[in-house]
């Protein structure tokens, strides 16, 4: 994977806007380069569809690393596992070439956070605030969940989830448009609780079955992995992991309330 194919993928909504800034900087004059050469793309049909695909699963790539940088950052730490997530992330997903174009794409997003504070303190905070409500007016809901759930991870990567780093995901949450609920749903998809199960559901202990049984189907809508087939298959492998373990978090609930 090169570097021109980072910077095509991301001239459609992220061409303008706080993401397009800050993809001029994560990229520097590669992405003025690109620029000409995508707009001398050609004519076909098919391509053309192959590009608009290609197009959406980069932006959404992009869009991971810069809420990721803000994530990482939230506890004002650079930790070396959550680092290494999202370098295996990119190595199982993009291949090894992708590792070190994404860990630099990190770096200077993280650089650039640093410069934006010195003026300001929540100049990057505001900026994330943006490029959240961006991403909410030009990627899927379900997009978006799966975008949450892989923020989710990054900061579970070193085994603590700290006040700050779940401050940093409901406010990135929110400005996607999505809830804080969803985001507790998603921190909780790894746990072996009960209390953890309905958590994930989104839903109180004291809900009736009938209402277990409307939060398990709303969720099997909204995460089921083809929702998000368009980003590509590993994508999708991912929003089917996610999906197996709402499942089994219904399947805690269900045996414990004797629910058939």
């Amino acid at each position: 994977m090169k570097f021109g194919k980072w910077i095509g993928g991301i001239m459609g909504f992220m061409a303008g806007g706080p993401l397009g800034a800050l993809a001029g900087f994560a990229l520097g004059s590669l992405f003025d380069n690109a620029q000409d050469t995508y707009s001398m793309g050609d004519d076909n049909g098919a391509d053309n569809q192959n590009d608009a695909y290609a197009g959406q699963r980069n932006s959404f790539l992009f869009s991971m690393l810069v809420l990721a940088s803000y994530i990482i950052r939230a506890d004002g730490k650079i930790m070396h596992s959550e680092m290494e997530f999202v370098r295996q992330f990119l190595r199982v997903n993009f291949g090894e070439a992708a590792v070190e174009q994404g860990q630099q794409i990190l770096l200077n997003l993280f650089e650039q956070r640093k410069q934006m504070d010195r003026q300001n303190p929540n100049a990057f905070r505001y900026t994330i605030q943006q490029c959240g409500a961006q991403i909410a007016a030009n990627l899927s809901y379900e997009q978006r969940l799966q975008l949450l759930d892989f923020l989710a991870k990054i900061a579970q990567s070193d085994g603590n989830v700290c006040k700050e780093e779940i401050e940093a995901l409901k406010e990135v949450a929110i400005s996607m448009g999505l809830s804080e609920k969803e985001v507790d749903s998603m921190l909780s998809l790894s746990g072996s609780s009960l209390e953890d199960a309905y958590k994930v559901l989104e839903i109180e202990p004291t809900a009736t079955d009938d209402e277990v049984r409307a939060a398990y189907r709303r969720l099997a809508l909204k995460h089921h992995p083809d929702r998000v087939a368009t980003l590509g298959e590993d994508i999708r492998k991912a929003a089917e992991e996610k999906f197996q373990q709402i499942n089994a978090a219904k399947e805690r609930i269900y045996k414990a309330r004797g629910i058939k």
